[in-house]
């Protein structure tokens, strides 16, 4: 364990050390402001007309009741738009994991070392979890934000349990996407082509359910199932779901599984 958390401590010294991790906070921060911004303008403007709308919100369309409330109207929208962002992030930030080893030629060093495959894979995970945290962490300002300086209907500006778990639904996203990643930067040298590689993927999966309504069954409710939206829809309105834990779970234990044996084989050719 010991040496996981030296791996660990050495990988997030890494990125914070380089210009590269501070690029993508910046890029987040940015991006998530535009956006934050433009549902705070739309959340604005519905309730502008609701004011001047005899019968107030039972005269709108069911679409516009989600801006009923803060939570609804801006934050767990703005989730959605973070998904799609980290999914952008995920493959820079994984690239380097392994690939950056090969190109500085330190990745036979580590081979060599006294330190179980399985320490290294779990150590530079690690590592990489506590730049995705850190990563969503700076939009962490836009709820406190709302919760300061907001008000709501019920009194309450937010709901924080529907905030958190949101916020976790983000993680357990990122997480997976930086396993994926780094399977992905452990079977090549060159960091743009693991990046690039990342962002297929996680493209193809998230297109998924775009996908679904035109294939036949069963594979419309396969694919369906596999959608990474339908796995946390519930977890970000809010709602505590066991099956996206499962299945995400899953899916990260299997690429860590898939970088070990890559890494493995590799000791040894």
């Amino acid at each position: 364990m010991r040496t996981i958390f030296a791996i660990t401590k050495k990988e997030l010294t890494s990125y914070l050390t380089t210009p590269w991790a501070w690029v993508v906070f910046t890029a987040m921060s940015f991006l998530s402001s535009i956006f934050f911004i433009a549902l705070l303008v739309s959340f604005k403007q519905v309730h502008d007309e609701v004011r001047d709308i005899p019968g107030g919100w039972s005269q709108l369309p069911p679409d516009y009741q989600d801006f009923r409330n803060l939570t609804d109207g801006v934050v767990v929208n703005l989730w959605g738009t973070m998904l799609v962002l980290t999914l952008f992030i995920a493959p820079f930030l994984s690239m380097r994991l392994f690939a950056e080893e090969r190109r500085n030629k330190t990745f036979e060093l580590l081979m060599t070392t006294p330190i179980r495959p399985y320490e290294i894979v779990l150590g530079k995970y690690f590592g990489a979890l506590g730049i995705v945290v850190c990563t969503l962490g700076v939009t962490i300002v836009f709820p406190i934000m709302l919760s300061v300086l907001g008000s709501s209907e019920s009194g309450s500006a937010l709901e924080w349990r529907t905030v958190m778990m949101g916020y976790f639904a983000l993680l357990l996203w990122g997480a997976t996407n930086m396993a994926i990643g780094m399977f992905i930067s452990s079977t090549t040298e060159s960091q743009m082509v693991a990046a690039l590689i990342s962002f297929a993927v996680a493209l193809a999966w998230m297109l998924l359910k775009q996908v679904a309504p035109g294939a036949p069954e069963p594979f419309r409710s396969v694919l369906n199932y596999l959608a990474f939206d339908t796995q946390l829809a519930n977890l970000v309105k809010g709602v505590l779901d066991v099956k996206p834990l499962v299945f995400f779970g899953s899916v990260i234990a299997l690429f860590l599984l898939l970088t070990h044996r890559s890494i493995e084989a590799q000791r040894w050719t």
